[in-house]
């Protein structure tokens, strides 16, 4: 049993790693006789040598062999998100072939779901959704708006099984309006704001409802996680996040999964999942020594960290009374304190500004004025207000500039050496997963079979006549109901000694 809790640690705790290999060489040359020395590397430099000749010579007689460092040996270039999701004319990972895709099935324990706020077409969402139900994820809670909500997209994503989808309609935000969060201090600094604290505060109260969904649906545990976000179970065996959480001893109420920032090495990505291969570690995985001697080569463009966006990483919550959340990273308790652990190695990778088209786009998300003084009440983050004042201000090609600047890394030397320290990371296995997803047709054919059969349902499949009571007596266990004339004239400013649990979103 010693080695089942490997993976979970206190937080900041660091470890340091050897590497076997240079510690066994060292010893055998400090043990062997010096005549014995030389007679003994010039055996192992033959042996070397007779066995990459024969390596050499097995390669040339194989064909399709992919490229080693890069994953899939080409990159997806189409702008369609039919030709993103649709089926490739070769396959790219020929040792894959015989492997058999296994989503979650929902009599294996523990059971997991996540649950997400997207308006992302299904470009993004599909790849997202699968490839977390090969990884051991059973059921999704997808509150839809713009986009996710299309006829076109809504109808694939409600026709995949394991996927419930809520629309932002008059009867959600009725139900949402009665929740005891209005009431609560620790939301008060983020309420009646616009643009990211708007959109916080509609996250914090779905994930609220997807409490109560998720406790009706028999879960075990819950993620709260945006489509450009994957887990990454490193750690796992089977990589595997039931695995991961089948270890985690029963006192543990919530668990605690680091971020990596995506890195991008050019401005012309279309599909992040399947061309980001390089990410910057979080400073909790990074020992102190690499990260102060690098610090300023991993920093260019930022006032104080190399992450662009958040570094609080995600956590996943044990279902329990009382449960709630503690805005979109954390879970808390109403009635007691939760423990919390962190894993070591698995992770949730972050593909933040992966597309140019992130930044191009992030003017029409947001109604506030291109100044550095009005920016500050829509955005938390200092590099979110940066690229809405460009985006809002600038021409196409200043934005390519800035991108290139602020953004992209394209200095293979700087990413080498980095990559050396420890500051920055590889993970190719998303990249491997969903492109054997696009090769073996699921996209193409989840999207085919969607639109062939009959929508005899009403979108909204008498969602709230299911849950509507039972959101009701969850929402407001204490605190007064809020109709929709009370939200709009409360005081439109929170009172400032709320605190505040996590500064940083």
């Amino acid at each position: 049993m010693a080695g089942v809790f490997t993976a979970l640690r206190p937080r900041r705790k660091k470890s340091s790693f050897s590497s076997p290999s240079s510690s066994l060489s060292s010893s055998f040359f400090q043990s062997s006789p010096n005549t014995y020395a030389s007679s003994g590397v010039l055996f192992l430099l033959t042996l070397l040598s007779l066995s990459l000749a024969a390596f050499a010579f097995t390669l040339q007689r194989r064909s399709g062999l992919p490229d080693l460092r890069c994953p899939g040996g080409r990159v997806l270039s189409s702008p369609d998100p039919e030709g993103i999701l649709g089926r490739s004319r070769k396959l790219s990972f020929p040792y894959f072939r015989d492997w058999k895709i296994k989503f979650g099935s929902s009599d294996l324990l523990p059971k997991i779901c996540i649950t997400t706020s997207t308006s992302a077409g299904l470009e993004q969402t599909l790849p997202w959704i699968f490839y977390h139900k090969v990884i051991g994820i059973t059921t999704f809670f997808m509150f839809v708006e713009g986009k996710a909500a299309s006829p076109h997209v809504s109808k694939v994503l409600e026709s995949i099984p394991g996927v419930t989808v809520i629309y932002r309609t008059k009867e959600l935000e009725e139900e949402q309006a009665k929740s005891r969060i209005w009431n609560e201090s620790w939301m008060g600094p983020l309420l009646y704001k616009p643009c990211n604290y708007e959109l916080f505060v509609k996250q914090t109260l779905n994930m609220e409802m997807a409490i109560v969904m998720a406790r009706e649906a028999g879960m075990d545990w819950i993620f709260h996680l945006d489509t450009d976000e994957l887990i990454h179970p490193a750690g796992s065996g089977a990589f595997s996040v039931q695995q991961l959480l089948s270890s985690v001893p029963a006192e543990v109420d919530t668990v605690v999964f680091s971020n990596y920032e995506s890195i991008v090495e050019r401005d012309d990505i279309k599909d992040p999942f399947s061309e980001v291969s390089l990410f910057k570690k979080n400073r909790d995985h990074i020992a102190d020594e690499a990260y102060y001697k690098h610090y300023h080569e991993a920093c260019p463009g930022t006032t104080s960290y190399f992450f662009l966006t958040y570094v609080n990483g995600k956590s996943a919550a044990r279902i329990q009374d009382h449960l709630r959340p503690n805005g979109a990273h954390r879970w808390s308790n109403y009635i007691k304190p939760l423990t919390e652990v962190q894993f070591h190695e698995a992770v949730v990778l972050h593909y933040t500004y992966s597309k140019f088209s992130d930044l191009t786009s992030r003017h029409a998300r947001c109604g506030c004025k291109p100044t550095k003084e009005d920016v500050k009440r829509c955005f938390f983050l200092e590099f979110d207000r940066d690229a809405f004042i460009i985006a809002s201000t600038a021409t196409e090609e200043e934005m390519r500039y800035w991108y290139n600047k602020h953004v992209v890394w394209k200095d293979e030397e700087t990413n080498h050496k980095l990559l050396k320290a420890g500051i920055f990371t590889r993970i190719y296995s998303p990249m491997v997963i969903i492109e054997h997803l696009r090769e073996s047709g699921v996209f193409s054919s989840v999207i085919a079979e969607a639109w062939a059969k009959k929508n005899n349902a009403s979108r909204h499949g008498g969602f709230w006549g299911t849950y509507s009571r039972k959101f009701g007596s969850h929402l407001m266990t204490s605190g007064k109901f809020i109709n929709q004339g009370e939200l709009k004239t409360r005081r439109k400013v929170a009172p400032e000694s709320a605190p505040m649990e996590h500064a940083d979103f």
